[in-house]
């Protein structure tokens, strides 16, 4: 029977993920003690949004969660503390970011956080939080023209993944003499297992009681793969692997892995790992 494997929660975006052993679910993706899957994002002096694209120390930052606080550590770094409870209108000042094609206003996180984040990268950077009453939404051509909120993810909620697709994957670099590479260099929501290699892709809905998850798009994939997420460092990359078997004609034939996902049905509901689902698959 499919399960659920793992659950993931990327408080800030690019930044090492919590894993959870169940999570609530909304709209806009997981969520857990009223923390949000990519819910704050680190910018640059110019307020574009940074990743381990092109900064791949962001590995480094490790966030975790007590009682009203999110505690964020690096290498070499006194406890950065950021307060998670909801903003009240007004509360802190409003910075413009860009988001890929997307500009528009976050919370500034303040001072200290940036110097902190700053001194991590270095480089001049500053924290911002989402906004909720700011309205950011999927890509309407993968959504049957739905509004899907999301917050500070490339672009849609959810990233699912089968672990029987990593395997796939892992065994082809084994082939060739190469190390195989862990799941987190892929950076998912939700890893299911109990399913063939693959069988996502092929996948309309994944259900988990009354959660109803909607598979949307292929996650075409870019060099971030290829970040150690141990060592903050570019490391071997399997995209020359990917791009022998995974070209995709839905994404112009860009290499794929992994299926973005939105939420059909269930909002509020807790998703666990262990929990038996159903695909669906669209044939």
């Amino acid at each position: 029977m499919p399960t659920i494997a793992t659950l993931t929660l990327y408080p800030v975006k690019s930044c090492a993920g919590i894993t959870l052993q169940a999570a609530t679910m909304s709209a806009a993706g997981l969520s857990h003690e009223q923390v949000h899957d990519r819910e704050w994002m680190v910018i640059d002096s110019a307020g574009q949004f940074l990743s381990q694209r092109s900064h791949p120390r962001m590995a480094l930052v490790v966030p975790a969660l007590q009682a009203g606080v999110m505690i964020l550590q690096a290498p070499g770094m006194a406890p950065l503390e950021i307060p998670t409870a909801p903003l009240a209108a007004g509360h802190a000042p409003a910075i413009a970011v860009t988001i890929w094609d997307d500009r528009l206003d976050a919370h500034d996180c303040g001072d200290e956080a940036g110097r902190w984040f700053s001194q991590v990268l270095g480089q001049p950077c500053r924290l911002v939080r989402f906004d909720p009453a700011v309205k950011r939404l999927a890509s309407k051509k993968w959504t049957d023209d739905a509004d899907v909120p999301t917050r500070f993810p490339d672009g849609f909620p959810m990233l699912v993944i089968s672990q029987g697709s990593l395997n796939d994957l892992n065994q082809k670099l084994q082939a060739q003499g190469r190390a195989t590479v862990p799941m987190n260099r892929y950076r998912p929501n939700i890893v299911i297992d109990g399913v063939d290699a693959f069988e996502e892709d092929f996948a309309a809905t994944i259900e988990a009681g009354p959660l109803h998850l909607q598979l949307v798009k292929p996650c075409t994939r870019c060099p971030m793969p290829s970040v150690d997420q141990a060592t903050g460092e570019f490391g071997p990359d399997p995209m020359d692997i990917l791009q022998t078997y995974r070209s995709n004609p839905r994404v112009d034939g860009a290499p794929t892995f992994g299926v973005n996902a939105i939420l059909q049905d269930g909002a509020g509901e807790i998703l666990r790992v262990g929990q038996e689902i159903t695909l669906e698959l669209d044939f």
